[in-house]
This record gives structure tokens, sequence and C-alpha cells, in this order.
């Protein structure tokens, strides 16, 4: 308004009646401005709405992104869980073979308690009857001995009381000659001085005296010839107890040397068998070992599985914590979005109620201005005349009046681009705003952490202030305690001082005690030189006894050479007497066949038939011999077989079930043979002296020899029957 000129005073009276124009005009375009201004308004509302519900949409179809993202994650981690579950139900299946195939510590019990039990049940028994026959043979030998000892006692007190009896009968028969010649010297005195008549009546009377003497004598001789065939016959009977004692002592310690060669043959069998389960308890280990294997590697399936999952989980948990965030802030922007919309819903219904009484007082105005109009008209019916005067000063006033008007226009064009400026410029403010509320945010949470820094800094420098504080008081105890040291030092100055006088004495001494101490070691250097000699002369003796140790353990490994060579030719002797045995059963078998092929008359097949029944029932006891009592008792030989070979016509077929069983029966030989080679050369091993080892080699070989002789004999009774 200050921009418009100032009128002439004979415009003054037109221009009262035309201000209701002017003013209308200006509300006009006020209102224009303001419409202008809401439009403006409404139009940037308008394009953030658009922008912040692209934005809401962008976030939404980045959720479902997300979610679809999620999904294929979680589609994946199923296919690899369910890959990972086949694997561990493969891992779980070979596991559980692994189990079925591995030996678990009860069924390893339960084996070695049924192995022992089969092993050591017919062990036992042997044992045990082992050990019948030797307490037998035990009580048999002591019953012996105490039959001899009391025979030999009974002996010496009959040697006794024969030697005493003829003692007393030699010191009678003595004590009688003396006697006798005591009397023929007094009889003989008496001859001399009595006469002849009495001499002969005496001399008839010592004759009858003597010839009873003789008879007495005869008597006692016959007598002591009865003692002496009774002491010879009570020698020879105690000569043959001794003999029979002897003879039975040797064969008892045969027996227990059978026995105990048959303990150390079970003994080995024992430890085999130890070895076996040893090596059967290896396997066992081994498979379990295996099995700890697999399940260390299905524990770390397992956990990988777990780690996976806790993974996915951790995963998931982290794309729902971004998905519940990301929603936070869209509901969060939504929410201010909608109190800015609510905002501008309410400011626009704020100015469409301003609208609304700008428009009735618009209404009013023009009701007034209608009926000032109709007033000016009533008025202008009466003042035509003037207003037709004043129309052309009114027109070139209204042309004026439109400069003026277009100057307003630009005017207002030129504050609406300013005004659109300020706009642009508030908005960069509030980006400008914007940016710095997100540094204030950063600044605020900064200083929050600040903050937490400065309550641990206050809480560190309370607890240096109580440390301080405790320092103080320690440095006043240290103070006192300093000073009470210098005394202490000043009193131990005064120690030291004494002490140092004692020392200078204490060094004589000990300057004395040093040189009784090197007298003493040059004595005990001398005496550890003499034991240093005598030591390596002990040293010398030793390796000297080393030497010896090693000469007879290389000469025992050439005598187990030996030995081994012994061996492998018994085996190759052993070898060649098996086929010498195969072959003549060939001939058997080709015999068999001729024979069958024969008519054989009855006699002779009934003789045969007995002569084969002997032969088998000793080839089986030779073999129980042989082979041990668990063999059955069907052979080779039965006469069945051969009372069917004359009869049946499949007879090729039984003849080959039969050699195959005489195959088995020679290999279970051939093993027997070898065991007993292997436990003979074990004992001869564990036997000490080589006198015992020839004599064990001896009854060996000698046993060897019987065994083959038998065999012989029965393949040579056999031949003879057959043939």
């Amino acid at each position: 308004m200050e921009s418009i000129p100032v009128m002439p005073p004979q415009l003054m009276g037109s221009a009262t009646a035309h201000m209701t124009d002017t003013e209308l005009h200006k509300l006009l375009i006020s209102e224009k401005m303001r419409c202008e201004n809401h439009r403006t308004n409404y139009e940037t509302l308008k394009a953030e709405h658009s922008r912040l519900q692209a934005d809401f949409m962008r976030s939404q179809n980045e959720c479902k992104q997300l979610s679809a993202e999620r999904q294929n994650i979680q589609e994946k981690f199923q296919l690899l869980l369910t890959e990972l579950r086949g694997e561990l139900l493969d891992k779980t299946r070979e596991v559980e073979e692994l189990k079925l195939q591995a030996l678990s510590p009860q069924r390893l019990e339960l084996l070695k308690i049924q192995i022992q039990k089969e092993v050591e049940a017919p062990m036992r028994e042997h044992i045990r009857k082992l050990n019948d026959e030797v307490e037998r043979y035990r009580g048999e030998y002591n019953k012996l001995r105490y039959e001899n000892g009391i025979l030999t006692s009974q002996l010496e007190h009959q040697r006794e009381e024969q030697h005493r009896m003829l003692e007393e009968l030699t010191f009678r028969f003595e004590t009688q000659v003396t006697q006798l010649e005591k009397d023929k010297e007094e009889l003989h005195g008496q001859i001399i001085s009595i006469d002849s008549s009495r001499d002969n009546k005496h001399l008839e009377a010592l004759l009858e005296e003597k010839v009873l003497l003789c008879q007495n004598l005869e008597v006692l001789k016959a007598e002591v010839k009865e003692l002496r065939a009774e002491r010879e016959h009570y020698g020879a009977q105690a000569e043959n107890v001794q003999r029979i004692q002897v003879r039975q002592m040797n064969e008892t310690q045969a027996a227990l040397r059978s026995l105990e060669a048959e303990k150390q043959s079970l003994k080995l069998q024992h430890e085999r068998l130890e070895n076996e389960l040893h090596t059967a308890t290896e396997q066992n280990d081994h498979l379990n070992k295996k099995l700890h294997k697999a399940e260390r590697e299905v524990h770390s399936l397992t956990s990988k599985i777990d780690e996976l999952k806790h993974s996915q989980k951790i995963e998931i948990d982290n794309i729902k914590l971004e998905a519940a965030r990301t929603k936070n802030d869209s509901e969060k922007d939504k929410d201010r979005i909608q109190s800015q919309l609510n905002e501008l819903e309410t400011e626009n219904g704020i100015l469409k109620a301003s609208m609304e009484q700008q428009k009735e007082l618009l209404a009013e105005k023009e009701r007034e201005l209608i009926r000032k109009v109709q007033a000016v008209k009533e008025v202008g019916f009466q003042q035509i005349a003037t207003m037709q005067e004043e129309r052309l000063e009114m027109e070139n006033r209204i042309a004026e009046l439109e400069k003026y008007k277009e100057d307003q226009e630009q005017q207002k064009h030129s504050e609406i681009s300013q005004l659109e400026e300020k706009l642009r410029i508030a908005q960069s403010a509030e980006e400008s705003t914007r940016r710095e509320l997100l540094s204030s945010r950063t600044k605020l949470q900064q200083q929050v952490v600040y903050a937490e820094q400065l309550k641990k800094e206050k809480l560190e420098e309370v607890d240096l202030k109580r440390e301080i504080s405790n320092l103080k008081t320690q440095i006043l105890s240290l103070s006192e305690s300093e000073n009470s040291l210098l005394r202490a030092n000043e009193k131990l100055r005064d120690v030291v001082e004494q002490l140092k006088q004692e020392n200078r004495c204490v060094r004589s001494q000990a300057d004395k005690v040093q040189q009784e101490a090197e007298r003493e070691l040059e004595g005990h250097q001398v005496e550890w030189l003499q034991e240093k000699h005598t030591l390596q002369e002990e040293l010398s003796q030793l390796q000297e006894k080393y030497r010896l140790l090693k000469e007879k353990m290389h000469r025992a490994a050439e005598a187990q050479k030996k030995r081994k060579n012994i061996h492998e030719n018994r085996c190759r002797k052993l070898k060649e007497k098996i086929e010498v045995l195969e072959a003549k059963k060939e001939e058997l078998e080709t015999a068999k066949s001729v024979l069958n092929r024969q008519n054989i008359p009855q006699e002779e097949h009934v003789r045969l038939q007995k002569r084969m029944k002997d032969l088998q029932r000793r080839h089986n006891e030779f073999r129980t011999l042989i082979l041990g009592p668990n063999v059955g008792a069907s052979g080779f030989l039965n006469p069945g077989s051969y009372l069917s070979s004359t009869m049946v016509p499949e007879v090729f077929s039984f003849q080959n079930a039969q050699e195959e069983q005489h195959q088995r029966e020679l290999s279970m030989l051939r093993k027997r043979l070898e065991e007993l080679e292997i436990t003979q050369e074990k004992q001869l091993e564990e036997l000490g002296p080589p006198a015992e080892r020839k004599i064990e080699n001896l009854s060996c070989g000698y046993r060897q020899r019987n065994d083959e002789e038998e065999m012989a004999a029965a393949e040579h009774g056999f031949q003879t029957a057959v043939h």
C-alpha cells in the first residue's frame, strides 16, 4: 500500500465511493495468495506423502525380499539338514554294524567264559584224572615206603635181636667153656689127689654131662643154623621188597614225568589259548577303536549339525531382528507420516474453516456492497451527470489503477518467487536439521558412551582415592617402620662390628679346618683311587662273565638251531612216512577193489570179517591213542562198508567217502604229531641239564618208534587181512 500514489484533490471525493472495490480486490488477492500457499503446501505434502509411500512400498518390498531370502536360506538349511541327517543315519547304521561286528565287553566276557568253560572243562577233567592218578600213585608209593620202612625196621630189629641172642649164646657158651675148663682143672687136680674109683664114677658122670652138653650144643647149632637161614630168608625177602619198591619207584617216577610232560603240554595249550584270547582281545580293542573313531565322527557331525542349527537360528533371529527393526522403523516412519498427515489435515481443516469464515465475510461484504451499490445507484441516478463528467477522470484513474494493479501483480509474483526460494531454503534447512538430528543422535550416543565412561572413570577415581588413602596409611606405617628400621640398623651395625670380630676369629679357625680338610681330602682321594682300581677290576671280571655268558648264549642258540634242524628232519621223515602210508593206502584200495571183483567163499568171508573186526578194534585203539579221546569212532575200517562193497553197486562213491575220511584222519594225525613234537621241543627247552634232555629225546624217540611200529603193524595187518 505504500506504493500507491497520492490522489489529487479533485479525485478525493470519488475515491471514497470506490474504496470498497479496492478493498474487495485486495481481499481477493490476499485470499488467492493464501489459496496458492495452501495449494503449494498441499502439493508439497502430497509429494512428501507419495515419497513416504514409495519408501514404505520399497521397505515392504525389501521385507518381502528378505522374507524370500530367509525362506530360501531355510530351504537350503533344511536340505543341508536332511543331507546331514541322512549322513548321520548312515554313520549310525555303520556304527550299529560296527557294534554288531565288534565285541562288547559283556559279550567278550561271555565269550571268554564260554571259551574257558569249553577249554577248561575237558582239561580240568583230564587234570583231575591225572591228579587222582598222581594221588593214587603217591598213596601207593607212600604205602610201599611205609611198608618198606616197617619191614626195614623189623629186619633191623630182628638182626639186632639175633645179634643179641648170638652174643648171649656165645657169652653163655664161653662162660660154660671157662667153667668147664675150671671144672676140668679142678677135676684134674682131684684126679691127682683122689683115687681112681671115684674118678671113674666122676668121669662117667662127666662123660654123661659131656654127651648132654654135646647134644645141647648140636641143638643150639641147629637153632643157630635155623636162625641164620631165617635171617637169609628175611634178607632175601627184604631185597626182593626193595627191588620191587625200586621198580615201583621208577614206574611212579616215569608216570610222574609223563604226567609232568602232559601238564607242561596242557600249560602250553593254555598259553596258546591265552595268546588266542589276547589276539581276540586285541582285535576287539581294534574294533572298539574303530567304533570310538566312528562315534567321534558321529559326535563331530552332530556337533557340526548343532553348530549349523545354532548358526541358522542365529541368522534367522538376526533376520527376524532386522525385519522387526525395519518394521519398527517403517511403522515409526508411517506413524510420523500419519502424524504429519493428521497435522496437515488439521491445518487443512483450520484453513477450510478460515476459508468458510472468509467466504461468509465476503458474502456479507458483497451484500453490504450491493446495498451500497443500490444506494450509490440511487445516488448515482442523481449524480449521473456528475458521474459522466467524472467518468473520464475515473477512466484515467482506472488506467492508473490498472497500472498499479500490474505493478502489484509483478510485486506479488516477485514475493511468490521469494517465498518459493524461502520454501526451498526451509526444505534445505529441514534436511540440514535432519542431518543435524542424526549427528546429534550419534553425538548423543557418543555422549551416553562418554557418560558411561565418565561414570566408570568416576568409579575408578573413587577406587583410586581409596587406594590413595590406603597408600597414605601404608606410607605412614612405612615411615614409622623406616624409623624403626633405622634404629634397628644402628643396632645391627653394632652387631656387625661384633660379628666382624667374631668372623676374624672364625676365619682363622676355618683356615685351620680347611687345612685339615685338605689333608683328609687327600687321604680320601687315595682311598677313592684304590676303590676305583678295585671297581675297575670288578668291572673287568663282570665283563669277562658277560663274555662267557654271551658265548654260552651263542652256543645255546647254535644248539637250538641244531635242534630245529633235527626237528625239520623229523618232520621231513614223518612226511615221507605219511606219503608211504598214503601209498600203502592206495595199494590197499586197489587190493580192496580186486577183492570186490573176486568171489570170496563164505568161510573165508567170515574169517576175514572177524579179522577185520579185530583190526578195526586195534585201529580204533591206536587212533584214540594217537589222535586223542575226542575223535569219533567212525573210521575208514568199517566192516559194514566192506560187506556193502560186495553187495551194493554204489561202491566208488562210498570208497571216495572212505578215502576222504582217511585223509582227514591222516591230517589230524599229522597235526597231532606236529603238536607232540612242538610240546616235546618246548619241554626239552624247559628242561635244564643235557642228560635229562638226552633221556627225554630217547624216550620221545622210543615213543615215536613204538607209534610207528604200531602204525606199521596196523597197516600190515590190514593189508594181510585184505589179501
